[in-house]
């Protein structure tokens, strides 16, 4: 599985969807210090436009590459319906 750019833009009220955190946040210093910095998934600026962020994550979605996220909510929404891979769901095993 690719891994896939998210260009999250914000909204008029300075919004994205947090991937990490799973729900729309103000894009703000305190959001960007304690969150974006130590993340992962975090790849920087929104480039091409005003405000927002470029997060990079595996997604099982049928999306552009690179995905460009110009609402939180709609994104926030798409998110929580969780696809299973084409290889089929994991098998776990229990001993006891």
């Amino acid at each position: 599985m690719a891994l896939i750019p998210h260009i999250n833009v914000c909204n008029d009220d300075n919004e994205i969807y947090c991937c990490l955190r799973n729900k729309i946040v103000k894009l703000d210093a305190q959001q960007q210090e304690q969150f974006c910095s130590g993340c992962k998934m975090y790849a920087g600026d929104a480039e091409g436009y005003a405000q927002g962020v470029t997060c990079i994550w595996e997604d099982l979605r049928d999306i552009g590459n690179p995905h460009v996220a110009l609402d939180p909510l709609e994104e926030f929404v798409r998110n929580q319906i969780k696809q299973v891979p084409p290889e089929g769901p994991a098998l776990f095993l229990y001993s006891s």
